[in-house]
């Protein structure tokens, strides 16, 4: 795109998706502060250095660090925070930032957690059932559900989040042959269920379910927007980029609601309501271009919707007006 080359290419096959659209949307400028929830490979960070803005990357998984560590070192005005995007605010105030000029999210798992069989998250590299993105230590894994939840709460996580139309059968399964320690087990115990299938692999939405249960996915990002719309000042830019409709879902919902405007008829008077703290970027949600699906198949999933911060104070925040919070029976 224009205005951005690259120092050096991003890692083989981590490329960042829909960067043109982001980077249009971002806006990024000299002397400008944003925030990049989603570090990942650090594919976004680098467009916005070298765009001679600063950044603040944020990511839970520890195996970011060094991957920010080496783009650090090349560019002075990247500070990595270890931690959820969940609490950008609060990231950002530690390091002295009372307000910030963009925020830019890539929701989902990372192509280097999916590549990487011990991390668990991927049913095509056999590997220990984890898929925590915080890795050890944070919560319980996709194995400890599995293995210990109640038969209809892994249906409800599996209908819920994987939208799976067999949950109930899966579930079934998984109960009677438990315990599982690998990816291949549940993987192969899917395909035992889904026979014939509907041209997706049978464990792609069971497998989805787990890591978006035992990630808290949904209230992570519900909780980032809520965080951005309290630290962006007015005239800073939100950009979030989904891959699942689950996710998109929720951006929509969020936006639609903090761009609303009060109405009112000839017969009636405007109602009393809060100010709309964004304004949208563009109708709708954008998508990858042609070109960028071609060389990179994970674009064609993607929406990119994009906002303004306003003048108008942040609105209350309340998370089950976003996510249904599942509550498993025997989890603390």
């Amino acid at each position: 795109m224009a205005g951005i080359s690259w120092d050096s290419a991003p890692p083989a096959g981590h490329a960042p998706v829909m960067l043109r659209e982001v980077m249009a949307a971002l806006a990024p400028k000299p002397g400008e502060t944003i925030i990049d929830g989603t570090f990942g490979a650090g594919g976004y960070s680098r467009a916005i250095l070298q765009a001679s803005a600063s950044v603040v990357a944020i990511d839970r998984d520890p195996d970011a660090a060094p991957r920010a560590a080496a783009l650090a070192a090349d560019y002075k005005d990247l500070q990595f925070v270890p931690g959820r995007f969940s609490t950008l605010d609060h990231h950002a105030r530690a390091l002295g930032h009372s307000r910030v000029d963009g925020v830019v999210l890539d929701i989902g798992v990372s192509s280097f957690q999916l590549d990487e069989a011990d991390r668990g998250f991927s049913f095509r590299h056999d590997g220990p059932l984890d898929m925590r993105m915080g890795g050890e230590g944070e919560g319980p894994s996709a194995a400890d559900i599995v293995n210990r939840a109640d038969m209809g709460d892994i249906a409800h996580i599996l209908r819920t989040l994987g939208e799976e139309r067999k949950a109930g059968a899966i579930a079934r399964a998984i109960v009677a042959d438990r315990p599982f320690k690998t990816t291949k087990q549940l993987a192969d115990l899917c395909s035992s269920v889904l026979r014939g299938g509907d041209g997706i692999h049978p464990a792609t939405r069971t497998f989805q379910a787990l890591r978006i249960f035992v990630n808290d996915e949904l209230g992570e990002l519900a909780k980032a927007l809520a965080a951005a719309e309290n630290l962006l000042r007015e005239g800073g830019r939100l950009v979030v980029v989904a891959f699942h409709s689950l996710e998109d879902r929720i951006v929509k919902r969020f936006l639609t609601a903090r761009s609303r405007t009060a109405t009112g008829s000839r017969h009636a008077p405007i109602p009393d309501g809060p100010a709309p703290t964004f304004a949208p970027i563009g109708k709708g949600a954008a998508t990858a271009a042609d070109d960028e699906v071609a060389q990179n198949p994970r674009a064609r999933s993607a929406k990119l919707r994009a906002a303004t911060r306003t003048a108008a104070p942040a609105q209350p925040f309340d998370l089950t007006d976003f996510v249904k919070p599942i509550r498993l029976k025997g989890f603390a």
